[in-house]
C-alpha cells in the first residue's frame, strides 16, 4: 500500500491564527500547510485580486517584445501566432489570435502537426510564413531551446519573439526578444507562469505601454484559467489569481466555445479547475492527439454557433477515439515493462504518438517509477517522460542529453527525440542514471495527508470554508484528510461494468455518508473486517437536485498504516 505521511504543525500558530481568522482548528492547519500564517496572506487567499499581480515590464525583453509589435502595427505587417499543440499552446494561440485581431493586427496561426513536423519551431512553419510574406512570428509556449530554427527565420528576414515558460539551454535563440521568466537576469518575481501566461503578460504591456484600458484583457482570463490548470503549473501566486477569476468567467460569461465543450460534458454545476483538468483540458488535447491541433483553435476563436457546434462535435468524437487507442497502448506496454528495472522505458512502432504522454502516466499509476514512452517512425524514436515525486526526470535526460536529437520540458515532464540505433544506449544510461540518483524512499509512493479528520465533527460550514481553498492544483492541492476504524453500514459496492469501482457507506454517530472510490475495487475485493481506514478528499454529490458530502477515496486500508 502507499504511505501515509501527515506532518506536524506548531500548536501555538494553529490556535493563533484560528483564532485571528475566527476559524476552526482544522480549518487553521490546512491554512498553515499552504504557508497561510497571518491574517493579511489569509486574506490575499480568500479574497485574490487582480491588483496583486506583477508588472509584466518586469520580464526581461517585455519593452523589445511590445516595441516590435507596435512596430508590427504601424507597417502593417502580417503576425504569425506559432504554438503548441497541446491546451496551453492552442489556449495561447487563440488568445492572441483575438487579441491581435481586436488591435486590428494582421494575424495567421499556425500550429505544427505532432507527426510530420513534432514539437517547436519547425522549418515548415517558417517557410509558410515566408511564403505569406510574414514578418514577424510570435512563438508561443515553444521557441526558448529551437536555436537553429529562430537562425532559419532570421536568415529569411522574420524577426521572432518568444513567450515561453520552459527551461531555457545554455544558449538562447538570437530572437528579436525573448519572454521567459525561467532565463538568467529576469527580475520577474514569478517563475512559474504557463504558456499562455507569459503571452498574457505580453498582452499585458501592449496595453499598458498604450495606455487602452487594462481590465479589456480580463476577456481572455477564461482561456488562461484553462490552459494554467490543464499544464498542471503550480496554483500559487498570479496562477492562483487569474484561475480564480478566469474560472468566474467560464461561469458567468464563457466563450461559445467553451460553452459548447461544456454541454458536451453534460456538466450542469459550477464548473471546476476538477472539471477542466479531467473533462474540457481531455476534449481539447485529442483534437492535436488524434487530428490537427487547429481544430482546437477554431472551436475557441469561433463565435458562429452551427460552426463551434460542428468543431466541438469534432473534438468529442476524437476524445473518444482516444480513449480506445490509450487502453490498447496501455496494455502493450505493460507487456513491455522490466519489473526488476529502475525506470519503465518502452517502445513501439505501432504506437500513436499523440497518446504515449497519458500512457507514462498511467504506467506511473501501476509502476511506480520514472517512466518514458516511445513511439517510432522513420528511424526515429519519439518520447514522453513522467517522473515520480521527488526525482527530476528532466536532469536525468539532461544528463543523457547527448544521444537526443531534440529534447525540453520540466522537472517532472519532459519530451525528447532520439535516433533508432541509440535507443539501447540511451536506455541503459538513463536507467542507470535514475538507479544512482533515485532511494529507495523515492520509490515508494507517498500520499500527504492534510490532517487526521473525526467525520462525526464534518459539518457543512467546514465543507463552505474549505471550497473556498480553490482553485486547485500544485501548491494547493485538494485537502487530503484521513480517518482510522471507520465503519461500514453495509457490504461494499463495485460498480461499473468491469467492477473497477468500490462504493462504500460508512456509519457515523448521527448518520452515514458515501465514499466512492474510482478504479480501487482491487484494494477491497473482499471484506469481512470490523473496521475500515480511509484516505480521503471531500467533494460534495448532487443527485436529484439533493446536495450530500461525499468522501473521495485515494487510499485504504484493513490494518494499521505507516504513517509519520
Amino acid at each position: 500500500m502507499k504511505k501515509w505521511n501527515t506532518l506536524s504543525l506548531d500548536d501555538k500558530l494553529i490556535y493563533k491564527l484560528a483564532d485571528d481568522l475566527n476559524v476552526s482548528i482544522e480549518i487553521s492547519k490546512l491554512l498553515i500547510k499552504r504557508g497561510i500564517t497571518d491574517f493579511d496572506s489569509a486574506k490575499d487567499f480568500f479574497r485574490p485580486t487582480l491588483n496583486n499581480t506583477h508588472d509584466p515590464f518586469l520580464m526581461k525583453g517585455m519593452n523589445h517584445a511590445v516595441d516590435r509589435l507596435i512596430r508590427a502595427k504601424k507597417l502593417n505587417e502580417t503576425v504569425l501566432i506559432y504554438g503548441d499543440y497541446d491546451v496551453d499552446g492552442t489556449s495561447s494561440v487563440s488568445m492572441m489570435y483575438l487579441f491581435l485581431i481586436s488591435q486590428k493586427v494582421s494575424c495567421q496561426y499556425y500550429l505544427p502537426d505532432r507527426y510530420e513536423e513534432g514539437y517547436g519551431l519547425s522549418q515548415n512553419g517558417i517557410d509558410f510564413a515566408f511564403k505569406e510574406n510574414i514578418s514577424l512570428i510570435i512563438a508561443l509556449d515553444c521557441g526558448i531551446r529551437e536555436i537553429d530554427q529562430v537562425n532559419y527565420a532570421n536568415k529569411k528576414g522574420i524577426d521572432v519573439i518568444i513567450c515561453d515558460h520552459h527551461n531555457p539551454g545554455p544558449t538562447l535563440p538570437k530572437a528579436i526578444a525573448i519572454l521567459n521568466p525561467k532565463q538568467q537576469n529576469c527580475n520577474y518575481p514569478f517563475k512559474d507562469l504557463c504558456g499562455c501566461g507569459v503571452g498574457f503578460k505580453f498582452i499585458s504591456a501592449y496595453y499598458i505601454q498604450n495606455g487602452l484600458n487594462i481590465e479589456e484583457t480580463y476577456s481572455y482570463l477564461d482561456l488562461l484559467a484553462l490552459a494554467t490548470v490543464a499544464d498542471i503549473v503550480p496554483m500559487i501566486d498570479e496562477n492562483r489569481i487569474y484561475t480564480y477569476y478566469g474560472l468566474k468567467k467560464i461561469n458567468q460569461n464563457p466563450s461559445i466555445g467553451l460553452e459548447y465543450l461544456i454541454k458536451k460534458l453534460s456538466r450542469k454545476n459550477k464548473i471546476t479547475s476538477s472539471d477542466i483538468s479531467f473533462g474540457i483540458a481531455p476534449l481539447i488535447n485529442a483534437a492535436g492527439r488524434i487530428s490537427h491541433a487547429k481544430n482546437a483553435v477554431e472551436l475557441l476563436i469561433e463565435t458562429n454557433t452551427g460552426k463551434v457546434e460542428k468543431y466541438s462535435d469534432v473534438l468529442y468524437a476524437n476524445n473518444q477515439e482516444r480513449k480506445i487507442i490509450e487502453k490498447n497502448i496501455l496494455n502493450e506496454a505493460l507487456k513491455k515493462i522490466n519489473k526488476k528495472s529502475s525506470t519503465n522505458v518502452v517502445s513501439s512502432k505501432n504506437w500513436h504518438k499523440g497518446v504515449i504522454g497519458i500512457v507514462a502516466s498511467k504506467l506511473i499509476d501501476l509502476h511506480y517509477k520514472p517512466t518514458i514512452v516511445f513511439s517510432e517512425k522513420d528511424g526515429f524514436l519519439t518520447g514522453s517522460a513522467r517522473s515520480i515525486k521527488g526525482f527530476n526526470i528532466y536532469d536525468a535526460i539532461l544528463s543523457c542529453e547527448d544521444l537526443c536529437e531534440k529534447f525540453g520540458g520540466h522537472k517532472y515532464a519532459a519530451g525528447l527525440t532520439i535516433k533508432k540505433e541509440n535507443y539501447e544506449l540511451f536506455k541503459k544510461r538513463f536507467e542507470s542514471e535514475v538507479k544512482a540518483k533515485l532511494t529507495a524512499e523515492a520509490m515508494q509512493q507517498k500520499i500527504e495527508i492534510d490532517m487526521v479528520l473525526d467525520l462525526n465533527k464534518l459539518d457543512n460550514k467546514f465543507y463552505r470554508i474549505l471550497k473556498q481553498f480553490s482553485p486547485h492544483g500544485p501548491g494547493n492541492s485538494y485537502p487530503v484528510f484521513a480517518s482510522y476504524g471507520l465503519k461500514l453500514n453495509a457490504p461494499p459496492k463495485y460498480l461499473g461494468q468491469d467492477k473497477s469501482h468500490l462504493k462504500l457507506l460508512i456509519k457515523l454517530d448521527k448518520s452515514n455518508i458515501d465514499a466512492i472510490g474510482f478504479n480501487l475495487s482491487h484494494l477491497l475485493a473482499s471484506y469481512n473486517e470490523e473496521y475500515i481506514n480511509l484516505c480521503y478528499t471531500l467533494n460534495e454529490n448532487i443527485w436529484n437536485n439533493k446536495k450530500s458530502l461525499q468522501l473521495n477515496i485515494k487510499d485504504l486500508s484493513l490494518e494499521s498504516v505507516s504513517t509519520n
